[in-house]
């Protein structure tokens, strides 16, 4: 059974995000970067299902700039065989990368594709939805326990805003993953020495066939507004007082 995994590279998480000046986006220039931390687990999920002997080949992918063959060895140094990188410089928005996915899904033929339920820069939370869509597959999203059995099905338990659900799935599936699924290891160092030699396959969009042009436009991206200073009051009448005539919420 073949698993493909897609990994993004965003903004570190411990880093605090600043707007640009011009307010066209955020600043990344000398900005920490680092994968997607959904999609790490993912990547965990995915080497699990090799160790417990389920899975014969893990394939990480990363569609972006140059930069983004630095997430695909992190993904290799945690345990994934062979990477795919589709290089462009062009904004790729959730629907363009569900078309390059899928592009890239055609050629793999993997049983099983593992993507974060969402990303930390865009929070979209869409591109594994539109993934299945494009596939015409069955799909487990918000995953927080998967179980693959033997006759071709996976039992996957996911996070609804009831509780739990679980599901039964057939193969192809797609699958995105929550934060309990598991926790992430570290690479050890071998393991990020080995990752140096693991293979990476270069593709374009043109050589896939799809057209990746953005077709949204952000028009300012501009902070939150700083929240304003309490103030202390003298009595419980004071405080209904504002409450009603100044914050006007009762």
């Amino acid at each position: 059974m073949k698993v493909l995994v897609a990994v993004k590279r965003v903004v570190d998480y411990n880093v605090k995000v600043r707007v640009k000046a011009d307010g066209t986006g955020v600043e990344t220039a000398n900005v920490k970067m680092s994968m997607n931390p959904f999609d790490e687990i993912g990547v965990e999920e995915a080497v699990r299902l090799k160790e417990a002997g389920k899975a014969t080949e893990v394939i990480a992918v990363s569609l972006g700039p140059t930069q983004c063959q630095e997430t695909i060895r992190t993904a290799l140094a945690m345990g994934a065989d062979r990477g795919i990188h589709v290089q462009t410089d062009v904004e790729l928005q959730p629907l363009a990368v569900a078309k390059l996915l899928k592009a890239v899904v055609d050629k793999e033929q993997p049983q099983i594709c593992i993507l974060g339920k969402q990303a930390i820069d865009d929070d979209a939370n869409q591109t594994g939805q539109m993934l299945a869509a494009l596939l015409g597959s069955a799909q487990a999203t918000f995953a927080s326990k998967l179980v693959v059995n033997d006759n071709g099905t996976a039992n996957v338990t996911r996070e609804v805003d009831g509780g739990l659900e679980t599901i039964t799935v057939k193969m192809p599936f797609v699958l995105t993953t929550d934060l309990r699924l598991n926790e992430p290891r570290y690479a050890s160092l071998p393991n990020i020495m080995k990752a140096k030699k693991k293979p990476i396959d270069t593709l374009t969009p043109e050589q896939l066939g799809v057209d990746a042009a953005p077709r949204l436009k952000t028009l300012k991206v501009a902070e939150p507004p700083k929240r304003e200073a309490g103030i202390k009051v003298k009595s419980v009448a004071e405080l209904v007082d504002k409450l009603r005539n100044e914050a006007k919420v009762i």
